[in-house]
């Protein structure tokens, strides 16, 4: 090292220039990541925390009080099911198509809105047994409980004549009222509900009401307990099947069968359903045997068949055909249908039908169960059997002169015989008690069962108008035909406005004494807005009967001889 250099003889380093002083450092942290940008990440960062937080204690407070304390609550989203969301869902289950009623409010009202919110369409009718007739029909025609919502009071005793139509015609009915919990004239039961068995309940009316013999079932629902909470429960709502049918009873079926050499069959009501009807036509073929239906009946073996001799009751049995047979079959058979006594006792009897359908009478030989079952069962035993001995001649001479001797000759036998003419098949008739009911009953053909409706023994007066009503609401794809009189329309006056309420394309032929009638019911046609028309003629009931056929919607057409 050179001398004097100061550092002991070491190297001195160099000093390093001075640099000015440097600017003061950033005030925010990420100034040199973001740039000017570093205050509003900050305050946006800030409002972030602060919504978190306001978030937290929100959520805090909406807490259920349970919650707060670490018990379980159940979520606000899930809704609780009434008692009347649970009545309509077993009405559903069981297989009704609709719920029928009239204008009134209270309890019935929540009955009402669970039908709307469940999807089960509701139909009000202007009267209280009006409403029972369209139910009893619909549950008729769709084979399954019809239902019907009436008030308290005095609501219930305007039903009366309708329950009973439904008990007469053996037809399946929920009669559903709140705060009646009193027994209803012509009810087979009267139930009430409560939250806790509602399910059951429902489900327990809906088969009751099926059950043999089909008829109408009182549901009181208080007004207290329709809105209550209630659970679902999945029980059947459809009847248990028929027994099936016993193994003597059908043997000795089968020897009465096999040796008769002329029975001749009588078809109620219970053969309506598709496969017994088909049963019937084939015993009827096979045997081969002449028929003879109740009013009710009409339809289960076509009326055009050579083999169809007549409806019973609507201008007696012809007494050849009587003193010929040598066994009558009755084959679904009801108590309450009119059977004339001549039929019982001018040859033994088989009874083929459900049970209690006959109540305490007891043919000679009776076999109980499934009408097709008991038929197929029959046929496996008759399989050697030799054909029944009629003479096929003779049978059709005895057809062509009891239809002229039911029909006749009247402008009401012609008026009939040209609707059934206009009219495409499968239309339905129905027809209200009166002089006209049995040239009407003869008159219509019907092709298949339940073409044909009327009611069972003529007992309920302005039938036919809230019949046809429920016919169209169950096929809106199917003329309707109304035959009434002028008592008929009266009593059943105000449904012309449900009928034009719905629109529903209903031709109602009025039969009158005078002109004066027939102007009378078209004025009160009018007065509801129906169209309506007067004949006195063959020629100008076609020309008219056209017109209503054309109208888009109820249409009356009055007739006087």
């Amino acid at each position: 090292m050179p001398a004097g250099h100061g550092l002991g003889g070491r190297r001195r380093i160099p000093e390093a220039p001075r640099v000015p002083d440097a600017a003061p450092p950033p005030a925010w942290r990420h100034d040199r990541r973001q740039g000017t940008r570093g205050p509003q990440v900050a305050r946006r960062r800030q409002r972030r925390r602060r919504a978190r937080r306001l978030d937290r204690e929100s959520a805090r407070r909406r807490r259920h009080p349970w919650e707060r304390h670490g018990l379980l609550a159940v979520p606000h989203r899930v809704s609780r099911t009434t008692v009347a969301e649970v009545v309509v869902d077993g009405l559903k289950r069981a297989g009704t198509p609709r719920i029928f009623g009239v204008p009134s409010g209270g309890a019935n009202l929540a009955l009402i809105e669970a039908a709307r919110a469940g999807g089960l369409p509701l139909t009000l009718a202007s009267g209280e047994t009006a409403a029972c007739i369209m139910a009893a029909v619909t549950g008729d025609l769709v084979d399954a409980p019809g239902a019907v919502v009436i008030g308290p009071g005095p609501g219930v005793a305007a039903a009366v004549a309708g329950v009973v139509h439904g008990l007469l015609d053996r037809a399946p009915v929920v009669l559903l009222t709140s705060g009646h919990p009193a027994s209803v004239l012509a009810c087979k039961e009267t139930l009430g509900v409560e939250a806790e068995s509602a399910a059951h309940r429902i489900a327990h009316a809906a088969r009751l009401a099926m059950a043999e013999p089909r008829g109408p079932v009182h549901l009181d629902v208080a007004a207290d307990v329709v809105t209550r909470p209630a659970v679902p429960v999945a029980t059947s709502c459809r009847p248990d099947p028929l027994p099936y049918p016993d193994a003597v009873a059908l043997d000795a079926a089968a020897r009465a069968l096999s040796s008769a050499s002329r029975p001749l069959l009588l078809a109620g009501l219970h053969c309506r359903s598709a496969g017994a009807a088909q049963w019937l036509r084939a015993v009827a073929e096979a045997l081969p045997a002449p028929l003879l239906t109740t009013a009710r009946a009409k339809g289960t073996l076509p009326d055009p068949h050579p083999l169809m001799l007549g409806v019973l009751g609507t201008a007696g049995v012809d007494e050849r055909l009587l003193r010929r047979a040598d066994l009558m079959v009755g084959i679904g058979l009801d108590a309450l249908e009119p059977v004339p006594a001549a039929c019982w006792s001018s040859a033994p009897v088989l009874g083929i039908g459900p049970p209690q359908a006959l109540d305490d009478w007891m043919p000679a030989v009776q076999v109980l169960g499934d009408i097709g079952a008991v038929i197929e069962e029959l046929a496996q035993r008759l399989r050697d059997k030799p054909r029944a001995d009629w003479d096929v001649a003779e049978l059709d001479r005895l057809r062509r002169e009891g239809a002229a001797r039911s029909i006749g000759d009247g402008l009401a036998a012609r008026v009939v015989r040209l609707a059934r003419e206009a009219t495409p098949a499968g239309t339905i008739a129905t027809v209200d008690a009166g002089p006209h009911h049995a040239g009407v009953a003869a008159g219509w053909q019907a092709i298949a069962p339940r073409e044909f409706l009327t009611s069972n023994g003529l007992a309920t007066a302005g039938f036919a108008l809230p019949a046809a009503i429920a016919a169209h609401l169950v096929h809106p794809d199917r003329r309707i035909v109304c035959f009434t009189g002028a008592a008929g329309l009266t009593v059943a006056a105000t449904e012309l406005e449900t009928a034009a309420r719905l629109a529903a394309p209903i031709v109602v032929v009025v039969f009158n004494d005078t002109s004066t009638g027939a102007s009378n019911s078209m004025k009160l046609a009018q007065s509801f807005g129906v169209a309506a028309f007067a004949a006195d003629s063959e020629s100008r009931f076609s020309e008219l009967l056209g017109r209503a056929l054309r109208a888009g919607g109820p249409a009356l057409v009055g007739v006087w001889p």
